[in-house]
């Protein structure tokens, strides 16, 4: 199996051991699953498949971020505790996953589970040096972690640039450089604050999955993943201080999907342009749903248009049709284009002709995840 690398910016062999270690981030819980979601657990969940069908078991861990900013704006928005506004959206965004057939993941931890093991985590950044305290924060000290920018390969100004768009604050006086970031900051007073010794607050983004994927799997994860967006500075900011803090490699191999566009602009909550799969799953079939984000392929940008749903309905149905068909040679296919970079829209074609010629199409539709009864 060969993968593209973010931060080797290349397609390079994937050459995990028997058991294979994932980490995937997860939902801020605050609405509900959009398409640009969906269609990066599924990118993960055919993975996944794929690594199991050739022998491989997996602990996937995938978190749910249940203390962060955006998650409060909309609680104080509707008058509700953040926790239940988590609880509830995180139910829904577990429908939506068990409708789409994802495989269940070994564990869902929340960022608010782990507070002791963010304050040890801290602990360890600032006793090897990598770390300071300001103004009743804790800030991370990028100057002193030599290879920072090696996740994303952005320059300098990219890097401010992205951090100013997604949070960064880069005119915090309480920080020696604009790019260090923030470990453990004080809690504005309608937010959950904790006691630690460097003062009352909570935990910073970015600190929140290093501590749990330190719990959950150990020092160094064989697959790492999430949207694009999150390149810089979440995966990079979290690569810095894990490694920091343990002293080890934190991943082999850093995947990220593409954005998904709607209407010209890229899918996202603050412009509004969301295609919600709750609601689609009114209209269609879960598995033309699917079908929908299987057939680009996770490495390319894509726009939601007004055809996709019913090409893979009638997809679906030209599947289900050839289900026990005459054999055919279109699984080892599959497999082929899945070990290419996770060929999606290679193995969904493949399928296409061979129903099309009337082959079964079942073994490739399970391995794709798609049910066809």
């Amino acid at each position: 199996m060969r993968l593209y690398d973010t931060a080797r910016r290349s397609i390079v062999p994937f050459e995990p051991a028997d058991h294979v270690s994932m980490y995937t981030c997860g939902i801020t819980p605050y609405d509900a699953t959009h398409l640009g979601h969906a269609a990066t657990f599924i990118a993960y969940d055919v993975l996944q498949r794929r690594l199991i069908d050739r022998g491989h078991t997996i602990t996937c861990v995938r978190n749910v971020t249940d203390v962060d900013d955006p998650l409060f704006a909309k609680a104080r928005e509707l008058g509700v505790h953040y926790l239940d506004l988590a609880a509830g959206e995180e139910a829904r965004f577990e429908r939506d996953m068990v409708a789409l057939n994802a495989l269940p993941v070994a564990s869902t931890p929340r960022a608010s589970s782990a507070i002791p093991d963010i304050r040890g985590f801290i602990g360890m950044v600032l006793d090897r040096g990598y770390a300071y305290q300001a103004g009743g924060s804790v800030y991370f000290d990028v100057s002193k972690f030599d290879s920072f920018g090696a996740v994303s390969n952005y320059s300098e100004a990219e890097m401010l640039e992205l951090a100013a768009q997604r949070g960064g604050k880069l005119d915090d006086p309480h920080k020696r450089n604009p790019l260090d970031f923030v470990l453990w900051h004080p809690s504005a007073p309608d937010e959950p604050s904790w006691d630690t010794m460097w003062g009352p607050g909570r935990p910073g983004w970015h600190i929140e999955c290093s501590a749990l994927a330190l719990r959950e799997l150990g020092t160094t994860i064989d697959l790492h993943g999430g949207g694009a967006d999150l390149i810089f500075p979440h995966h990079e900011c979290e690569r810095a201080q894990s490694e920091a803090a343990t002293g080890e490699s934190f991943v082999r191999h850093w995947m990220h999907t593409a954005l998904i566009s709607k209407d010209g602009e890229k899918m996202s909550k603050s412009l509004g342009n969301l295609v919600f799969v709750d609601k689609l799953r009114t209209e269609y079939d879960p598995m033309a749903i699917r079908l929908a984000l299987i057939e680009h392929h996770y490495r390319t940008e894509w726009e939601w248009d007004d055809t996709l749903m019913p090409r893979n309905v009638d997809r679906l149905e030209a599947w289900r049709s050839a289900a026990d068909g005459s054999p055919g040679g279109v699984l080892a296919v599959v497999r082929r284009c899945l070990d290419d970079d996770l060929d999606s829209p290679g193995a969904v074609a493949a399928v296409d002709d061979a129903a099309a010629r009337g082959e079964s199409t079942r073994a490739s539709a399970e391995l794709l995840g798609v049910v066809l009864d």
